[in-house]
C-alpha cells in the first residue's frame, strides 16, 4: 500500500491525524463582497469538543440555490434576524456529509471515530428553528462541533447514519433530493380541519340548492364554521349538522368582519374573484380553499401563489353543487399511466425531479420538459439515456424550450402532445410540477391541466406573488393547486432508504466538483444558473478548481476513468478524487 492508498484509507475510517487550524468561509454580511477575506476562507484552531458534543469533519457539501438567497439579504433573511453578521458570522452549508472525528466524554457510548452521518438541515431545540449552515454553522467548513441541539433535538438526533456502500456527495445530496421526495408524499386533508375554523361564503351567483353533503372529518368537526350569504337551505342545514356534531355556526355580515383570524377552511360557492381575492388572506397555514360550483367565475383572480408554496395552502374545487365533492383526494404521487410536465426542467432541482418521474414506480406514459431556453435542457436526453432507454417501451420523452415568451401555439401543441393510444384529442396533463419562478408560468399550467389534474408549485415563489388564475377552470375540471418546500427529517430517512437501495442514485445529480478554496466560485455559478446539476465542494480538499465533470479527462484522468456513463460521478471516482488530492 502506497502512501496515497495509506492515507485515503485513514481519511475513510476518520482516523487521520486532527490538525491544530481548519479552513472556513464566513460570510459577513450582505452580498458576494462579504463572504469570505480577500475572496478566500479563514483559517481558525480546531476546537475540542466538551463532554456533550462531537468534533465532526465535513466530508461533502452541495452548494443550494438558498445559499445564495442568504448572501442575497444578509441579516434581513428571516433565518438570521436578529444576528449581527460582523461580528458572528453564517457559515453556509446545508447539504452535508460528515464523519465523526472525536467524541465527548458523555457521548463514548452512542458515538465512535469514523461514524458517517448525514444531518437534517431544518433543526428545532426547545421550539427554536436552528437551522445547520444558517444559526448553526454549516458545512462550508471543514470542522465543526456538534452539540445537544443537534443530538437531543425536538425530535431525537438530526443525524441519520450513512451506509458505507455510499460515498460522501450521495449523501450530501439526499437533502435536495428529500425535498423532491416530500413533495410526492405529502398528505393532505380530504375534509374540514378538525377543532379548526371554517368560513362558507356565497357570491350573489351561487347555487341555491348547493348542499352541504359530509365534508366532516372523522375525527370530530371544526369549531366553528363563518357562514356570510349562505342560501336559507344550506343554512338550516349547516346548523342542523353544528347540532348534531357538537360546533359553532356563526353568522357574519361580511368578510371584513373576520379581519386577523387565520381560517383553516375557506368555502366559496360560485365565487367571483373579488370575493376569492378578499378571502384568500384570511387562509391560515396549511388551509384548504375550495370552490364550489361555477357561478360567476369569470376571467382571471389574482392568486397567492406564494402562498401555496411556502405556506402549503391547497386550492381545490368542484362543478358540483356539492361543498363535500370538493374535497375530493388531492394526489400527489403521478398518475399512473398519465401526462405529466416539468415546467422549468433545465436547473438541479428540475433534474431531480425528471430523475425520479423515470424511476417512479408509477412512470407516466409521456414526461415532457420544459424551459426558457434549450443549452441546458437538451443535455437531460444525453445524461440520463439509460434511465430512458430502459423505460422506452412505455414512456415517450419530450424536452422543449418554450422561449422567454410562450405562445398560445406552442401551449396547443404540447397539449397535443397529450392524445391518448387510440388518436383521442389530448386531454391536458395530469401533472405538473413547476420549477420555473414565474407567476405567469403557473397561470399556463392551469390551462395545460387535464380533468382532474394537480399542479405541484415546487418553486420558490416569495409570499404575495400573484398570479393571474381563471377559478373557472380549477371549479370545473375539478383540479388541484398545491405548493411543497422544503422536508422534514421523516423526508430524509426515506430519501436516504431509496439511495441505499440504489432506487435513487443522487450522484446523477452531480456536474462539477471543487476544493474548499473555489466555493466561492461554485455560489457565483448557481447564482449565474452556470450549471445543469449540483456543484460539489470537497472541504478537505484545499485548492482544486471548479471543474465540470468531462473536464477531469484532462485534469485528473483517473479520476475520469472511474466515472459512470455520460460522465456521470461514482464512489469510486469520489474515492480516486480524494486518493489524489487529500494533502
Amino acid at each position: 500500500m502506497d502512501n496515497r492508498d495509506a492515507r485515503l484509507e485513514a481519511y475513510l475510517q476518520g482516523a487521520e491525524p486532527l490538525p491544530a487550524s481548519y479552513w472556513l468561509w464566513p460570510l459577513y454580511g450582505q452580498g458576494m463582497a462579504n463572504l469570505g477575506r480577500d475572496d478566500r476562507p479563514i483559517q481558525v484552531p480546531l476546537p475540542e469538543p466538551g463532554p456533550d458534543q462531537l468534533l465532526v469533519r465535513h466530508d461533502a457539501v452541495g452548494l443550494c440555490f438558498s445559499d445564495t438567497k442568504v448572501i442575497n439579504v444578509g441579516e434581513a433573511h428571516p433565518r438570521l434576524l436578529g444576528r449581527n453578521m460582523r461580528t458572528d458570522p453564517v457559515v453556509l452549508g446545508h447539504e452535508v456529509a460528515l464523519t465523526v472525528v472525536a467524541v465527548g466524554a458523555n457521548l463514548t457510548g452512542q458515538f465512535h471515530q469514523g461514524q458517517r452521518f448525514i444531518i437534517q438541515a431544518d433543526i428545532y431545540y426547545k421550539g427554536v428553528g436552528l437551522a445547520y449552515g444558517y444559526a448553526l454553522q454549516g458545512g462550508l467548513s471543514q470542522y465543526n462541533l456538534v452539540g445537544e441541539e443537534i443530538l437531543n433535538g425536538d425530535e431525537g438526533c438530526y443525524l441519520l447514519p450513512l451506509a458505507d456502500h455510499l460515498g460522501y456527495a450521495q449523501g450530501a445530496l439526499t437533502e435536495p433530493w428529500a425535498c423532491v421526495v416530500a413533495a410526492y408524499g405529502i398528505q393532505y386533508r380530504q375534509a374540514w380541519q378538525p377543532g379548526g375554523r371554517a368560513l362558507v361564503a356565497a357570491s350573489p351567483a351561487a347555487d341555491a340548492k348547493v348542499t352541504l353533503g359530509d365534508p366532516y372529518p372523522a375525527e370530530g368537526a371544526p369549531e366553528v364554521v363563518y357562514a356570510l350569504d349562505l342560501p336559507p337551505s344550506l343554512l338550516a342545514e349547516l346548523r342542523q349538522q353544528a347540532a348534531a356534531r357538537g360546533h359553532r355556526v356563526e353568522t357574519v355580515s361580511s368578510l371584513e368582519a373576520l379581519a386577523g383570524q387565520a381560517l383553516d377552511d375557506i368555502v366559496l360557492l360560485g365565487a367571483d374573484n373579488a370575493l376569492y381575492e378578499a378571502a384568500q388572506p384570511l387562509a391560515a397555514n396549511g388551509a384548504l380553499i375550495n370552490l364550489v360550483g361555477i357561478g360567476a367565475l369569470a376571467g382571471a383572480a389574482q392568486v397567492d401563489v406564494g402562498r401555496l408554496h411556502y405556506d402549503h395552502l391547497g386550492l381545490v374545487g368542484t362543478a358540483s353543487a356539492c361543498i363535500a365533492e370538493g374535497y375530493g383526494p388531492i394526489r400527489t404521487e403521478f398518475l399512473a399511466e398519465g401526462a405529466m410536465m416539468l415546467m422549468g426542467a433545465a436547473g438541479p432541482m428540475g433534474q431531480m425531479h425528471f430523475q425520479r418521474a423515470l424511476q417512479a414506480a408509477c412512470c407516466p406514459r409521456l414526461i415532457v420538459a420544459t424551459s426558457r431556453v434549450m443549452d441546458r435542457l437538451a443535455l437531460l436526453p444525453d445524461k440520463f439515456e439509460q434511465l430512458i432507454e430502459a423505460r422506452k417501451d412505455a414512456t415517450r420523452v419530450l424536452v422543449r424550450a418554450t422561449g422567454r415568451q410562450p405562445t398560445p401555439e406552442l401551449y396547443a401543441e404540447l397539449r397535443a402532445e397529450t392524445a391518448q393510444a387510440d388518436g383521442s384529442a389530448g386531454p391536458g396533463y395530469d401533472d405538473i410540477i413547476i420549477m420555473a419562478p414565474s407567476a405567469q408560468v403557473v397561470a399556463d399550467a392551469v390551462a395545460l391541466l387535464a380533468p382532474g389534474g394537480v399542479v405541484n408549485i415546487f418553486a420558490g415563489l416569495p409570499r404575495g406573488t400573484m398570479a393571474p388564475i381563471p377559478l373557472t377552470d380549477v371549479a370545473a375540471k375539478g383540479v388541484r393547486l398545491v405548493g411543497s418546500s422544503g422536508s422534514a427529517i421523516a423526508d430524509l430517512r426515506r430519501m436516504l432508504e431509496e439511495a441505499e437501495s440504489g432506487r435513487l442514485d443522487p450522484n446523477l445529480s452531480v456536474v462539477a466538483v471543487a476544493g474548499l478554496s473555489a466555493a466561492k466560485e461554485g455560489i457565483m455559478g448557481v447564482v449565474e444558473q452556470r450549471f445543469p446539476g449540483k456543484v460539489v465542494i470537497y472541504p478537505q480538499v484545499p485548492d482544486f478548481p471548479l471543474t465540470l465533470l468531462p473536464d477531469l479527462e484532462e485534469l485528473l484522468p483517473g479520476v475520469y476513468e472511474k466515472l459512470g456513463p455520460n460522465a456521470s460521478w461514482t464512489v469510486e471516482a469520489e474515492q480516486a478524487f480524494l486518493r489524489e488530492l487529500l494533502p
